[in-house]
């Protein structure tokens, strides 16, 4: 996760730079679809929002902000970027949100989308900048470079700042010149695991972009100043790093430590760190030598509470360059030593203003790197540039030479179809080789192979026959440096199909030859214009394959499409005549059950018979069974009685073939169970008539809820009966009779649950103790409500069945003793009568 605040910490400096000169700010988001990439186990799309989030600490309220994203909605679409917030005055929580609802879909318009963002920011007009996120290069055939040069040129102050996520290192190059062509920076976050080195270092020095503005004092007579005791090193290179602490007795997190020249008066500050909750931090040297003061200053009224001197020295650094280099190509560059990981190596112009840079490198913990020479032959310098101030510190002679490549490529090629190209050597791997018609504008280019480290390979030829050229182009600088005629010729193919087709129905075709294997053929209406398609197939290296003929009768073409250029080659008549089926289905089915359908014919194995309410639209349908390859299948009736349509619809434009009515009555279901129950008892509940579904349901649920609600439930599947367990609240419930398809309730039983010691009287009563001791004997009384032939009172366990006991003694009188178990537990009383097999009364009693 480090390399997410890595780039936020540079973020965060460019954007408070940006608000406090009162620009306004645009953050294009990259919401391509390789944000789903992940780095250490996590989607990037997570790492960039929780940055973002990190980002907001430390933006002052108020700044104006605004938020674009690219390749979010729509997949393969150059068009899809959306202005999601205007600038506006920042709203944390809303900007977040509608960081966190961009989700990553299509391609990469990075500079449209930068285009598009200096044109909302009225760029001509206004100072503006603009903060790239990207974790890719362009992939809509713009060039960024070139864009970089116009908005340079046409704004009164743009600004692009790139931070290039995940990117390789030539990915870098590709899309840093946005950043270094107008005036901004370019910040790369290379791994995860550089988030905590770079935190405090980064993230700290980089915060200090501005002096914050005094707050106004509470009340005007300032508070005692405390005294805090600050440690720095006496001496400190310039640009370095410098590592301070302090030890402040209390300290709010908004105090800061700075680095002022000595002498400064109180309440300035250059470059700073909130103390937060810390007693040590970095701050960045400045860029020139001489005397200084650490200084802790406390936010309250901009006092110094606390300072340590330092001497800022010269720094002594070597700088080592090849004598030449090939424009465009790479070459090593060394240095003696790096002052701080944010400098950076560069080449420029031989004589360059001090601050100018080309391509660079970061020198980071490093004593080597490469850079990419220009694509202008000349004398230049290669530069130790301080990060801190733009300093250089070293510089060493190069001279650029004139790169040498040759390309070859064949006379002639047919139009769409690929072919091979070849170059005698790659400058750099960058560099391509495209495809432009003869006498184009340097920089223009067509279909494209980046050389790598190749000499070959193919490019496709345009749809329009002419004379073009295949030009070897040095990506830096967009030069061409080498280029060989072809001639494109008219491709020839043809195609055939049968003169008709059932609609809906799949039919053969077939074609002389692929020209590419991404053409295709398709079915279109007879005189569609150019362009147009209907179902197709690719022509891959076949020659033949199928299409599904459209739902309307009429004429058609099957036309060779030639996908450069969606240019037809070839096409065939075919009439597409009604598809004939009919449909069957039962007069009568009960409501949610599976019934019986048949068909004559299947058109289309996705083709599928619905069921609908009578006078449905056309289109719509409810449960539904794919023909396939049958003529026959199973429907289920929805859950509302009235008259209904069984439809065969043609899965091509969802066209009805055929009807057959239908009536879904009523199923009449009735449900039993014990009017009450215990709390927590098992209990039976049974039904009568014939199930719908083996899907449906009895549930029980508190009394005068929805009726989708329940406590528990039971599938009927093939049974009459079931047990559900009572709730353990007491109180009114229902059982209900739920018919799956729609959840709709066909019967219901009222039941009250009672405490789960609660006797219960069903003609009979008991009574007994609540509790009693092992082993103790209790004396028990009943009485009936009619005199019974074999009445008997039974001693269980409390969940053993009903008809089976501990002890069972004849109700040949009035009160009976009985002896308790010896193990502690939940105990039962029964009365019962024997001849009706019926429990006439139940209590319970505790043995403890």
């Amino acid at each position: 996760m480090h390399r997410t605040l890595t780039w936020t910490a540079g973020f965060l400096f460019l954007t408070v730079g940006a608000s406090h000169a009162a620009d306004d700010v645009m953050v294009v988001y990259d919401g391509s679809n390789s944000m789903w990439g992940q780095i250490d186990g996590v989607a990037k799309i997570e790492i960039a929002r929780e940055a973002m989030g990190s980002l907001l600490g430390e933006w002052a309220d108020g700044s104006n902000v605004g938020l674009m994203a690219y390749g979010h909605r729509r997949e393969a679409d150059c068009g899809d970027i959306e202005t999601i917030i205007l600038p506006g005055p920042l709203e944390r929580d809303s900007f977040m949100e509608r960081v966190h609802a961009i989700t990553p879909r299509g391609k990469t318009p990075l500079t449209a989308a930068v285009e598009e963002a200096a044109q909302v920011l009225a760029f001509r007009d206004n100072p503006a900048t603009v903060i790239l996120i990207t974790d890719g290069v362009e992939t809509c055939q713009r060039d960024p470079c070139a864009l970089a040069d116009q908005l340079e040129t046409a704004g009164v102050g743009f600004t692009a700042h790139v931070v290039g996520f995940d990117l390789s290192g030539e990915d870098q190059e590709a899309v840093a010149c946005l950043a270094d062509r107008t005036g901004g920076r370019f910040l790369a976050a290379d791994n995860a695991d550089e988030l905590s080195s770079a935190l405090g270092e980064v993230g700290a020095t980089l915060a200090q972009a501005t002096v914050p503005e005094p707050e106004p004092e509470p009340e005007p007579e300032a508070p005692a100043l405390p005294s805090v005791e600050v440690t720095a090193p006496e001496t400190a290179t310039i640009g370095s790093a410098v590592k301070v602490q302090w030890n402040a007795p209390e300290q709010l997190e908004r105090d800061m430590m700075t680095i002022v020249p000595f002498g400064t008066k109180d309440g300035e500050a250059g470059k700073y760190i909130r103390v937060r909750d810390d007693n040590a931090g970095t701050l960045r040297a400045p860029a020139d030598t001489g005397l200084y003061e650490v200084r802790y200053v406390v936010n309250d009224g901009r006092r110094t509470a606390g300072s340590a001197e330092l001497e800022v020295v010269d720094a002594a650094i070597t700088l080592e360059a090849p004598e030449n280099a090939t424009s465009g190509a790479t070459f090593a560059v060394s240095w003696s030593e790096s002052i701080h990981p944010q400098d950076y190596v560069t080449i420029v112009p031989m004589g360059a203003e001090e601050g100018e840079s080309g391509d660079y490198v970061r020198t980071r913990d490093n004593t080597e790197g490469s850079l990419q020479a220009p694509a202008q032959p000349g004398l230049y310098e290669v530069r130790y540039i301080l990060n801190e101030g733009r300093k250089t510190l070293a510089s060493a002679a190069i001279e650029i030479v004139e790169a040498e490549a040759s390309v070859s490529a064949p006379e002639q090629a047919t139009a769409g179809a690929a072919f091979q190209v070849s170059w005698s050597n790659s400058i750099h791997p960058q560099d391509y080789v495209s495809i432009v018609p003869m006498g184009a504008d340097e920089g223009e280019s067509g279909d494209y192979v980046r050389t790598r480290d190749n000499t070959e390979g193919s490019l496709q030829a345009p749809a329009q026959p002419g004379l073009y050229e295949v030009r070897y182009i040095l990506n830096e600088g967009r030069k061409t440096l080498a280029s060989a005629a072809i001639e494109i010729v008219e491709a020839e193919a043809s195609v055939s199909a049968p003169e008709q087709a059932t609609a809906g129905a799949t039919f053969q075709v077939s074609w002389s030859n692929s020209i590419h294997p991404q053409d295709y053929v398709t079915i279109v209406p007879m005189g569609a214009d150019e362009g147009e398609s209907g179902d197709y197939v690719r022509t891959r290296d076949n020659t033949e394959g199928s299409l599904q003929a459209p739902a309307q009768p009429g004429l058609y073409e099957v036309r060779y499409i030639l996908n450069e250029g969606r240019k037809t080659l070839a096409s065939a008549a075919i009439e597409i005549v009604e598809a004939e089926v009919t449909v069957s289905a039962p007069e009568q089915v009960v409501t949610g059950a599976s019934f019986q359908v048949s068909w004559t014919n299947p058109i289309h194995p996705q083709d599928y018979v619905t069921i609908v309410p009578m006078g449905t639209g056309e289109g719509e349908y409810g449960n539904y069974t794919r023909t396939r390859d049958n003529t026959q299948g199973s429907v289920t009736a929805p859950a509302t009685p009235g008259l209904y349509e069984v439809r065969y619809i043609l899965n091509e434009g969802r066209k009805t073939l055929a009807s057959a009515e239908i009536e879904v009555v009523e199923a009449g279901m009735e449900l039993s169970g014990p009017d009450t129950v215990r709390a927590g008892d098992q209990f039976r509940v049974a039904w009568t008539g014939s199930a719908p579904s083996p899907r449906d349901y009895v549930s029980i649920a508190p009394l005068g809820s929805d009726d989708g609600d329940y406590e528990t439930y039971a599938r009927v599947r093939d049974a009459q009966e079931a047990d559900l367990t009572a709730p353990e609240t007491m109180g009114f419930y229902q059982l209900r009779y739920v018919l799956d398809e729609g959840r709709r309730v066909l019967a219901r039983h009222d039941l009250e649950v009672v405490s789960a010691t609660a006797a219960l009287d069903d003609g009979g009563s008991l009574s007994v103790p609540e509790t009693g001791t092992p082993g103790e004997s209790i004396a028990v009384t009943w009485s009936a409500e009619d005199n019974g032939n074999d009445r008997r009172i039974s001693l269980a366990q409390a969940d053993q069945a009903d008809f089976t006991w501990i002890e069972m003694q004849s109700a040949s009188a009035e009160e009976l003793t009985f002896t308790l178990p010896d193990a502690p537990g939940s105990y039962e009383f029964r009365l019962l009568d024997i001849s009706e097999r019926k429990v006439l009364s139940r209590a319970i009693i505790q043995v403890q």
